[in-house]
């Protein structure tokens, strides 16, 4: 390997160790490894160094060289989200009937609700969990509720009128409409500890689930149910880790689990100078038993690169426009 980079373009600083060069280069989207024997101009070359040219090697060699870079990505989510099952426990949701969140100028806010108040009684009717909370609710057909709450040491009793309201997935996508009073049950986990294979099952489970909501967030995205606004860079992703960071190791972990993953699967894309763009070449080169032609390699490569810099400018754009709004 003679080049290992963090980022594109030019080089900010770097420190050659061993045979490679490690550099921080001025574009910080994702990076790149440069092999020897990569380029054309280096295949000339004799015996003795064609066993460590990436050229020379066999198309199958490459094609699983390549596939290490975002293979790693997943792996290392993998990683994380074991190291906290095993140190910390698998965390399991508490069924709890207190609110988490009151929505601003809604029906449980105009009466009175607020966070923290745990649910005791809906017109009479024990709430002994959240799903007695829902049902209570979207049952009422829009009558006044008496809903009796504990808060603090009080036992508080307030008048709730449902509103029909939109119910959403995690996409924004409407799922359904149902009576609603505006509030959110509290997220409260509880964590069990597991053996190492029960933790690498679940880590493995958790994994698979981020690349399955990362999948759909790419449909999502071309489909434009999600807004291309919500794409973010270096600068968003920064942020978050700051806020995850505050919030505990824990949840920094999960983050840095989900942003390996996005990294995996946007280098798997079939886009020229990606990952996946050069296994598509690959692919098409063990098919077709010999190369592509150099020249439409080369013209992809610079179409991937102009698509690159056009995602670059344009995420950077939101990042400040967030900042700025």
């Amino acid at each position: 390997m003679l080049k290992f980079s963090l980022g594109f373009g030019p080089k900010i600083a770097g420190k050659i160790i061993g045979e490679t060069e490690y550099v921080i280069s001025a574009l910080p989207l994702g990076g790149f490894v440069k092999m020897f024997g990569e380029n054309p101009d280096e295949q000339e070359m004799d015996d003795g160094d064609k066993k460590a040219s990436f050229a020379h090697k066999p198309v199958w060699q490459r094609f699983l060289i390549v596939l290490a870079g975002p293979l790693f990505n997943l792996l290392f989510s993998v990683l994380l989200f074991f190291m906290v099952f095993i140190f910390v426990g698998v965390p399991t949701p508490v069924d709890t009937t207190r609110i988490g969140k009151v929505t601003a100028e809604s029906a449980a806010e105009n009466a009175g609700l607020q966070t923290d108040d745990v649910i005791l009684e809906i017109n009479s009717q024990p709430t002994l969990s959240w799903l007695d909370v829902l049902n209570g609710v979207k049952g009422s057909e829009g009558r006044e509720l008496s809903v009796v709450v504990q808060r603090g040491t009080e036992r508080l009793l307030f008048k709730v009128t449902p509103k029909i309201d939109s119910v959403k997935n995690v996409f924004g996508e409407e799922v359904e409409k149902r009576f609603m009073i505006g509030i959110v049950k509290a997220d409260e986990l509880t964590y069990t500890r597991k053996t190492l294979i029960e933790s690498m099952q679940t880590a493995l489970a958790q994994t698979w689930m981020y690349i399955s909501l990362t999948v759909m967030g790419f449909v999502k995205l071309f489909q434009r149910v999600i807004p291309a606004s919500e794409i973010g860079g270096p600068i968003l992703i920064a942020q978050i880790a700051g806020e995850q960071m505050k919030a505990g190791w824990v949840n920094l972990f999960y983050f840095m689990g989900l942003l390996s993953i996005n990294l995996g699967f946007l280098n798997l894309l079939p886009v020229p100078v990606l990952d996946g763009g050069h296994l598509v070449f690959l692919t098409i080169e063990g098919i077709m038993r010999k190369p592509m032609n150099e020249r439409a390699q080369i013209f992809a490569q610079q179409i991937g690169i102009g698509l690159l810099t056009t995602l670059m400018v344009f995420v950077f754009y939101n990042d400040i426009v967030r900042l700025l709004s």
